[in-house]
């Protein structure tokens, strides 16, 4: 268990003894959380980035990558990962699922790199091409995974922005979230997947993330971070209005703060590498909404730390992120 318990009266917490050094040079007292502020995972960053394939399978040693989205997406994100990470699926018959699995997940966000966040009607058949060949190789690289490590939740949790990707049917993808609910019913990175998938935009109807964001968290113990869910469910209700104050009313406000108070602002809530996430989704959230009462208390612990999401969904991430702090 990483740090110390979050508390109402906002007590910091206790010294990590892996916790990266806050550089010393900001803008506006705003940074980029680089490796989820972790140097354990920023030893891991590394040595992928290095190529060095054993380094990384002793780096992610402290780690669970079957059920750690977040330290997995570290690896995702990294371009370049795909030119070596095929060898070792070759090759390392002891460690192939985590091979594949890694592997997998980086032809999803190199997939959605080559489509780009653009609109469908700008992205070009050349495009498309590649996006679907390099989901392809992921469906089946995830897929192997999944067999090989029946345990793990991660591969499923991909296998849904892949089936978005792809526009599998609805069987299909309701199939893959229940496979990943029956590892983990509580797991956030799975219900916000299923969010963005509720969307009208991907072929959801207006309230239905909403209505399955507060189902979901009604089950959920106090402090459990899932509490997210409620904050990305508004959020992406932002993105789809035309109407960029439609957060601005009491009871969203009221609905995000409680949803706040017995997640992430709850004694019970435990940190861990990449918390800093959870907090920047909801200091989004609380922001839209005007809200101050949680608000100054997400920022104070955040101390400047920004995370590329969800504010990746603005034009500049973080000069919103500044803003929004400032305005708290």
């Amino acid at each position: 268990m990483l740090g110390k318990l979050f508390g109402r009266g906002g007590e910091r917490p206790a010294a990590d003894p892996h916790a990266l050094a806050v550089p010393r040079r900001q803008k506006s007292g705003v940074y980029a959380l680089r490796a989820l502020g972790d140097a354990r995972v920023l030893t891991l960053v590394e040595a992928a980035e290095a190529g060095d394939w054993e380094a990384v399978k002793a780096a992610s040693a402290p780690f669970d990558l079957g059920r750690d989205h977040q330290v997995l997406g570290e690896l995702g994100e990294l371009d370049g990962v795909q030119d070596w990470i095929g060898r070792a699926v070759e090759e390392d018959k002891e460690y192939r699922a985590s091979a594949l699995l890694i592997s997998g997940v980086r032809h999803v966000i190199w997939g959605w790199e080559a489509r780009t966040a653009d609109r469908a009607v700008n992205v070009t058949q050349e495009q498309w091409r590649v996006f679907h060949e390099r989901l392809h190789i992921a469906e089946e690289q995830l897929l192997e995974a999944a067999e090989l490590r029946p345990e793990w939740v991660t591969p499923w949790r991909r296998l849904l922005t892949s089936g978005r990707g792809m526009s599998l049917g609805p069987a299909v993808k309701e199939t893959r979230l229940d496979a990943a609910l029956r590892r983990d019913p509580l797991d956030l990175e799975t219900h916000i997947e299923w969010v963005s998938q509720l969307q009208p935009r991907w072929g959801g109807e207006p309230g239905q993330a909403l209505a399955f964001a507060r189902d979901a968290f009604d089950g959920a113990p106090e402090g459990h971070r899932l509490g997210c869910v409620i904050a990305m469910a508004h959020i992406e209700d932002w993105v789809e209005s035309d109407d960029k104050n439609c957060l601005v009313a009491p009871e969203i406000q009221d609905e995000l703060l409680d949803a706040a108070e017995r997640s992430i602002l709850h004694p019970a809530y435990v940190s861990r590498p990449g918390w800093q996430e959870d907090f920047n989704i909801f200091a989004m959230a609380l922001s839209l909404a005007a809200e101050r009462i949680a608000l100054p208390r997400v920022f104070d612990q955040l101390r400047g730390a920004c995370t590329s999401w969800p504010w990746k969904y603005m034009a500049q991430p973080e000069k919103a992120y500044a803003r929004a702090r400032r305005n708290a």
